[in-house]
């Protein structure tokens, strides 16, 4: 191998591992007074996308210590973007249905 090839080969291996680890921004849609699901497993870095899919507005929230956010009031056809940058497992509620619950573990 020649000194070019060895450079080459290395600028590729960084940038497989830099789309590797891009983050990744997962869909959460609000319908029928319920999350789309009930729980998910996340990479730090990576967001949410909460979307009110419903016909009636949601107030999306966490208020684990350390990963606490608000999203306020979501009408309908709103959608809002939460990044997680810290690792742990965190209760997302809505405060005007509270039988809506998603467990989030950020990675």
């Amino acid at each position: 191998m020649t000194p070019r090839t060895i450079a080459l080969g290395v600028i590729a291996a960084v940038a497989a591992a830099q789309v590797a680890s891009a983050a990744v921004d997962h869909k959460i849609t609000q319908q029928n007074k319920e999350f789309s699901t009930k729980e998910m497993a996340i990479a730090a870095g990576d967001s949410i996308t909460f979307m009110n899919s419903d016909e009636i507005t949601h107030n999306v929230y966490s208020v684990t210590k350390g990963l606490e956010f608000e999203l306020r009031t979501q009408p309908p056809g709103k959608s809002d973007t939460i990044k997680f940058d810290k690792a742990g497992t965190l209760t997302v509620e809505c405060a005007i249905h509270p039988k809506m619950k998603l467990k989030v573990t950020v990675k």
